[in-house]
């Protein structure tokens, strides 16, 4: 994969819009067991095993990329949204668009981007207030 092909994988394009539900602040990757901790909590019950796994996923995946590359200042949110889920991670790297990995051997990382793209029904990055906001849908 290209580059160019690897930044279309990533739109820029705002989310649906949904209301405040879950939101942390988070200023080091030692929080991140703690978060899925609660997404877990919140969305107990048999019938959200498998959305709970993707969501906690998706959310660890975006919020600990954001952690490492994305300038501080980390917020995550998980929010219902029309019978879905959104996961939005906004940082202080505005000028640095998600950007999957690119001709990496696969056992080096860096291919999050790629699962959350599989993931998700929808998603995508925007600009706000100064900040980059990263966002993915996920359907049950």
């Amino acid at each position: 994969m290209t580059g160019e092909a690897a930044r279309q994988l990533w739109p820029s394009a705002r989310p649906p819009a949904a209301p405040e539900h879950l939101v942390w602040h988070l200023s080091t990757v030692s929080e991140l067991p703690q978060v899925r901790a609660e997404v877990r909590a919140h969305l107990a019950g048999p019938r959200l095993a498998d959305l709970r796994d993707r969501l906690v996923l998706a959310l660890d995946e975006m919020a600990s990329n954001a952690l490492r590359h994305g300038g501080g200042d980390v917020s995550a949110s998980v929010r219902p949204v029309a019978g879905r889920w959104l996961v939005e991670v906004c940082d202080g790297a505005p000028g640095t668009p998600p950007t999957p990995a690119v001709g990496r051997d696969p056992s080096e990382g860096g291919l999050g981007l790629y699962l959350i793209a599989e993931l998700a029904v929808d998603h995508g990055w925007y600009v706000s207030a100064g900040a980059k906001h990263v966002w993915a849908v996920l359907a049950p």
